[in-house]
């Protein structure tokens, strides 16, 4: 069925999350329609257009153009949600119905997305679902770090690894070097099983450059991607983490993701105090066509 270049819908257009000004970015696909395809078409669609993720839209009737019912494609999968797509899609909303905050009926979650238009830049605003975190295991941890060729002396203790959810399910190892996030390299098919049996979306490799300032890595494997320029979903789910440990926070903090795959991107995520709150992640998006 995936093979067959069977021809996009029209109206599909690709936007490009946590751009960097007029580049870089995580492209999404956004398809917004009276009406959901099938299952099995969105999948298809997903496949076609062949980024990390499409996010499908369409409007609950009671309530207008400000509330929409989303469901997000990877190539290989559906996923719960997916931060850059809902960036993608705000953009898109704003684009077609003019600024504002936008109401996100989910798989598993109710959510905001806000758009605005300024001259030719466009920027988005989410507000993820709750954010949780938890213990791994010692043998979790040591199977990830070999997946990737790392040892324990990579890892940053500051940011002990832990499972880490901010609407979808991540695995995040802390490392002490930015050399060490520039050399990852993993096999994608062992990435693909590891994830899958651990219900992982995806795994994210951070360095703290500073206590504001942050390079990441996201290894995509299970939606059968090898690496995402940028990830709203695990940006929510880290920012939560870190107010989770009580790191020290003092305002946004700031993500560049992408830089090693020459897509740089830009992400700002706001944490307010209250545990297990919704993250505010922001950034800009650029409109790549359709």
């Amino acid at each position: 069925m995936m093979g067959s270049e069977k021809q996009l819908p029209p109206n599909l257009q690709k936007i490009a999350a946590f751009s960097d000004r007029d580049q870089g970015g995580n492209p999404a696909g956004v398809l917004i329609a009276d009406r959901h395809p099938s299952p099995e078409e969105m999948q298809r669609i997903a496949y076609e257009v062949g980024f990390s993720e499409t996010a499908f839209a369409s409007p609950l009737e009671a309530d207008g153009d400000r509330a929409f019912r989303v469901r997000y494609f990877s190539p290989e999968s559906e996923v719960p949600f997916c931060g850059h797509a809902t960036i993608a899609l705000g953009a898109a909303l704003a684009l077609k119905y003019g600024d504002g905050v936008f109401q996100l009926t989910l798989n598993e979650a109710e959510i905001t997305v806000e758009g605005r238009r300024d001259g030719d830049q466009i920027s988005a605003m989410l507000q993820s679902p709750p954010t949780f975190s938890a213990q791994t295991t010692h043998h979790l941890v040591s199977e990830t770090l070999d997946l990737f060729g790392y040892t324990l002396d990579d890892l940053d203790p500051k940011i002990p690894p832990a499972f880490i959810n901010g609407g979808a399910n991540h695995l995040v190892l802390g490392l002490n070097r930015r050399e060490a996030l520039a050399r990852m390299n993993y096999d994608l098919d062992a990435g693909r099983q590891l994830m899958n049996r651990e219900k992982l979306v995806t795994i994210l490799l951070v360095y703290a450059e500073t206590p504001q300032h942050f390079h990441t890595r996201n290894p995509f494997a299970s939606g059968g991607v090898y690496e995402d320029p940028a990830t709203g979903a695990a940006t929510a789910a880290f920012a939560g983490y870190l107010r989770d440990i009580d790191w020290p926070l003092n305002g946004p903090i700031h993500i560049v993701q992408g830089e090693d795959m020459g897509m740089r991107s830009l992400l700002t995520a706001e944490i307010p105090a209250e545990l297990g709150s919704s993250i505010r992640v922001s950034g800009t998006a650029r409109n790549m066509g359709s």
